[in-house]
Order: structure tokens, then sequence, then C-alpha cells
């Protein structure tokens, strides 16, 4: 097995997922159970596992989403807060 990714935060390992799903890479989340059963966010942080002969392709995908996230656009204006 691979890790992927190291983290806490459910919204980050969801997309993290989706990314690696629509790649068509099955992976899982570890230590879930462990993080609820603890009850804090940060103690005991969740990890998106893949097998060990997609471990280099899923990290470059993942970590290629994380840095470009679809939507944002470096040209994009902020001129909407007024």
């Amino acid at each position: 097995m691979f890790e992927v990714l190291r983290t806490n935060d459910p919204v980050l390992l969801s997309y993290a997922a989706s990314v690696l799903d629509d790649a068509g890479i099955a992976s899982f989340t570890a230590d879930t159970n462990m993080s609820i059963l603890d009850g804090s966010l940060i103690a005991i942080p969740r990890r998106l596992m893949v097998a060990a002969e997609d471990g280099e392709t899923a990290k470059k995908l993942v970590d290629d989403a994380i840095a470009n996230p679809p939507g944002l656009s470096e040209t994009e204006d902020d001129d909407d807060d007024a």
C-alpha cells in the first residue's frame, strides 16, 4: 500500500479520492474510525491509500489537483466585493 495523502480535512480527502476515482485508481481512507473514536480533529490524521503500483501516479495526480483546483484562475478579478 502507498500513502498518497495524510490529513484531517474530510473535504480534501473526498476531493483527492474523487480525483483518483476519475483516473480509475482505486483508493481507500485509512484510520477513519480511529480518528472519529479519538474525538479530536487533529490527533489522528486520516490517510488516503492506494495500491503500491499506483502510488507514484496517484501522488502526482493528487498533488497537481491540490495545487491547481478546478474553477480557479489567476486572471479572475476580485471586483465583486463592492
